[in-house]
């Protein structure tokens, strides 16, 4: 027997005796197992300390190492310059914010701006009618389905409620466009949604209940689906009250930067940055003839002597013609990958989670599993050329919100309790501890002497107050462990993940453990 045996049953037989000296032959808590545990807690100094920090200061406090957070620092030989920090507020559209981030940047920089933001708002619009509708359309496809059944229960679980993934924003990007922040602003249900999610969602399996009782009652489809149609109506009534209706056309200006003021700051400080700066002061250059209405040189309107900026200016655009105009990116052009390294989901096979897409006649949501160091290469090749990425992850493991810090180093909770958690990735997915509930915005990485990365720059979407100035860090452990997806340029992409793009999906219940919308 070896030593390391030997030691896993003294342990296993320790626990035996310890299990029959304080707890009954039913498994019950009882006075006698109270103290025993409370005599173990008082015989080691160390749970006293612990008790005394974790109490007066709270357990995240308590368990943050000084040691950790000093070996984290903020400084990455891959960084790009971003607009000013957003603020999903008390909302669940973190991919949404997500997505819009990492499309300004190349609209900022494409157009030679200082700043951006697109309107988010205008997207929870649709993605809330569009929601609705497919509910509505699921309900239908499921007349025969026990309500009780693990799919029906599966549909019925918050129809509107505010999670998504990257697919979801290209389905209504794709098909509605995008519009500034300016052209259709925030409003008091987009920063707090709670309200008019959850009294829509009662609308909905109220619609829903009807039909299925119409259903049984011998009611045809064609009067579900006209009953369906009138359910739709009343959706956009409650959406627009709630939201404003969206604009159908806007007026956009903008100004350009000063690229005499700021060439000096605006020098790279990571491999392909310059060529991104070099192409934004050209697309500056460029704007006035490139817009169809752009400044005249009259001194009258964008010339009134008191900005020399050259400026941008559309009298009336679509959102469509907006995206396709001023987005200098494709949206098919991107692949989202993931990384859940259970027996189930192989690696280099595309997997598609049923009913899952937020807009009729669209596909499932899909993604290509990955081993993470196809995943993380991925993102230093995009981050290198220029470009940032959307991620998704789980935002609540070993994360300091105030500090903006996401490290197991650092965040010292094993030491604080005195315990090991030893479970891998595959089983944190697998037992639901660690799946997606937030996506973020990678904007830099610091890469080793040997090329790796060992930590990440992350642009979040909780407003300049949460993190440093609303930038997070991570760890290269935290990355690795707790980043389930991670959204791609196909042209960044190996040639292995590219060929898995031609397979066909597996398709995969929505209960099953892969990745979780984010909110």
């Amino acid at each position: 027997m070896t030593d390391s045996t030997s030691a896993a049953t003294r342990d296993a037989a320790n626990i035996t005796q310890y299990t029959t000296d304080t707890m009954n032959s039913t498994g019950e808590v009882t006075p006698e197992s109270i103290a025993a545990f409370s005599k173990d807690f008082a015989a080691d100094r160390a749970n006293r300390v612990a008790a005394n920090a974790a109490t007066s200061a709270g357990v995240l406090t308590a368990a943050t190492s000084y040691a950790g957070a000093r070996a984290l620092p903020r400084d990455f030989s891959i960084e790009l310059t971003q607009g000013s920090i957003t603020n999903q507020r008390r909302s669940g559209r973190c991919w949404m914010f997500a997505s819009l981030n990492t499309l300004r940047y190349e609209l900022m920089h494409r157009w030679n701006l200082d700043d951006f933001e697109f309107s988010e708002a205008y997207l929870f619009f649709w993605d809330k009618v569009e929601k609705a509708n497919v509910y509505l359309e699921n309900v239908l496809a499921t007349l025969a389905e026990p309500t009780d059944s693990r799919v029906f229960q599966a549909i019925n679980e918050g129809p509107v409620d505010d999670g998504g993934w990257w697919q979801m924003f290209t389905n209504l990007a794709s098909k509605y466009g995008l519009v500034p922040a300016s052209a259709y602003p925030e409003n008091a249900n987009t920063k707090d949604s709670d309200a008019f999610v959850q009294y829509l969602n009662t609308m909905l399996r109220d619609f829903a209940a009807t039909m299925r009782t119409r259903h049984a009652a011998g009611i045809g489809i064609d009067e579900l689906r006209a009953y369906k149609a009138e359910c739709m109506k009343t959706v956009y009534r409650v959406t627009a009250i709630s939201l404003g209706e969206p604009p159908r056309s806007f007026e956009f200006l903008a100004r350009t930067k000063d690229d005499a003021k700021d060439e000096a700051k605006d020098e790279t400080k990571g491999d392909g940055k310059s060529d991104a700066k070099s192409d934004a002061r050209d697309a500056g250059k460029d704007a006035e003839k490139d817009a169809d209405t752009a400044a005249p040189k009259d001194g009258t309107a964008n010339y009134n002597g008191t900005d020399s900026h050259q400026q941008i200016h559309e009298a009336s655009i679509t959102p469509l013609e907006f995206l396709h105009k001023y987005v200098p990116v494709q949206l098919d052009d991107f692949v989202t990958l993931c990384n859940a390294p259970m027996e189930r989901t192989l690696y280099w096979k595309r997997y598609a989670i049923d009913w899952t897409t937020n807009v009729a006649g669209t596909e499932q949501m899909t993604f290509v599993n990955v081993p993470m160091k196809t995943l993380r290469d991925a993102a230093v090749r995009q981050l290198q050329a220029g470009h940032p990425l959307w991620f998704a992850c789980d935002c609540m493991q070993y994360a300091l919100r105030g500090a903006g810090v996401f490290d197991p180093a650092t965040v010292r909770v094993d030491e604080l309790f005195g315990v090991d958690m030893h479970y891998d990735k595959a089983q944190a997915i697998e037992y639901r501890d660690a799946e997606s509930n937030h996506a973020m915005t990678l904007t830099g990485v610091n890469l080793d002497a040997n090329g790796v990365p060992n930590r990440w720059k992350i642009e979040n979407s909780w407003g300049k107050d949460s993190g440093k100035d609303g930038y997070f860090v991570a760890s290269a452990e935290w990355f690795d462990r707790y980043v389930t997806e991670l959204v791609v340029r196909k042209e960044y992409l190996d040639d292995a993940t590219r060929a898995a793009l031609t397979t066909e999906p597996v398709h995969i219940a929505p209960w099953q453990p892969l990745t979780r919308r984010c909110r």
